[in-house]
């Protein structure tokens, strides 16, 4: 009988033991910071339990994230950068991993498992790039194996690659957190995620995987986020102060809407690679608007959040008794929620505070969730998604 390497060994006593600490990390396309989540698991599939014992986001300084510039969305970039990010990345979570530890008091041999979903840089489905004789892709930076090896951890990374190799577009994978987490039976539920791209999870009252819905439904922060860099050498639009200030104008906001992308039949994938400055620039040259002003510019945008977001909910579920759950840094947006409130009158909306998850931690939870999957789990067929298991697994030696 061959004998597993120490590796392995490992490997299978983690998979066996009833509960699982586990590390999820999120750095999303707001290049704001590393979301970090210690969860603890028992269980995998409909039967997953988890609670977050620590959470933390640690800012990424600024020429950290101009080096993430240099390549991110852009169709030409260095190879040579890429090349040194992908380890540099590795190692600097690694580093931000035992930093957080070390604050929390937890040693990391305490820790299972590290879920890592890397830096995105491009993300290209095939309704994107119409390359002709190319599948769906998408690119994650920040190699699993330097994070094993600073940390000492087992990691799992990549998750992304496996969904689209199985037909997927690589996105939103929040789905399948959303259904193991988020489901009760007898409500008719929408976990709404405002990142830097707002997607949404619909969860049928009858639990019903066939009627389950997962899909991006257009610019998040993004574009908000990339006004406020530009005109006011801010990160972000802080309690939506400029937008308040401001009033959004018509035209403009028409002009931001004349995009295919929202005609198209969910679910669907799509990336700051469309909405960017060009995507601005380009819908304020149509509608003769190159002259407003940054404040209204700034309402304008999120009034294209919030429109593209109601506009889809309202043609696509049935809003009377629909319960709304918001997580990411839209969710803290006054403008934005304020409008959903206004434009969905017969929807409840509240974050996923209520529900016991974190709206600040909740995508870096789905991570961790997902690597407690990848070595513990059954795939799951919802509807026509890949029934997968994602992740790649490097070992610290």
């Amino acid at each position: 009988m061959v004998s597993l390497n120490k590796n392995l060994q490992k490997l299978f006593s983690i998979a066996q033991k009833t509960e699982k600490i586990i590390v999820g990390l999120m750095s999303g396309t707001s290049l704001d910071g590393l979301d970090i989540a210690l969860c603890r698991f028992t269980g995998n599939g409909l039967k997953t339990q988890f609670g977050l014992l620590h959470f933390t986001t640690i800012p990424y300084q600024e020429a950290f994230k101009k080096e993430i510039q240099s390549v991110f969305v852009k169709r030409e970039a260095g190879l040579d950068k890429v090349c040194l990010l992908n380890a540099f990345i590795g190692n600097y979570h690694g580093e931000l991993v035992l930093h957080a530890l070390s604050g929390w008091g937890v040693d990391p041999t305490e820790v299972d498992l590290i879920a890592s979903h890397g830096q995105t840089i491009y993300h290209a489905p095939r309704r994107l790039h119409l390359q002709a004789g190319y599948p769906n892709a998408t690119l994650q930076i920040g190699d699993g194996d330097h994070l094993a090896v600073k940390t000492g951890i087992l990691t799992v990374s990549d998750f992304r690659q496996k969904h689209i190799a199985a037909g997927g577009e690589g996105a939103p994978l929040a789905l399948y957190g959303d259904v193991l987490l988020g489901s009760k039976s007898g409500e008719n539920r929408l976990l709404l995620n405002i990142g830097g791209i707002a997607n949404l999870t619909y969860l049928p009252a009858d639990g019903d995987y066939d009627k389950i819905l997962c899909t991006d439904i257009g610019p998040g922060n993004t574009l908000i986020d990339a006004a406020c860099r530009k005109y006011f050498n801010l990160p972000f639009d802080e309690d939506a102060k400029i937008a308040l200030s401001g009033k959004a104008s018509d035209v403009l906001l028409a002009a931001l809407l004349n995009q295919p992308f929202f005609d198209e039949v969910a679910p669907k994938t799509t990336g700051p690679e469309l909405f960017s400055l060009d995507y601005i620039a380009i819908a304020q040259q149509q509608s003769k608007t190159v002259n407003i002003s940054p404040e209204d510019l700034l309402c304008t945008l999120s009034a294209f959040t919030a429109k593209s977001i109601a506009g889809f909910i309202s043609a696509n579920f049935k809003v009377k008794g629909l319960h709304l759950f918001t997580s990411g840094g839209g969710a803290k947006n006054p403008y934005i929620i304020n409008y959903l409130k206004n434009a969905l009158p017969g929807a409840t909306i509240e974050d996923t505070g209520v529900l016991g998850i974190n709206p600040d931690a909740k995508e870096a939870i789905l991570f961790a969730l997902l690597g407690n999957e990848a070595i513990c789990g059954e795939p799951i067929a919802i509807g026509n998604n890949p029934a997968v298991l994602m992740g790649k697994f490097s070992f610290p030696l």
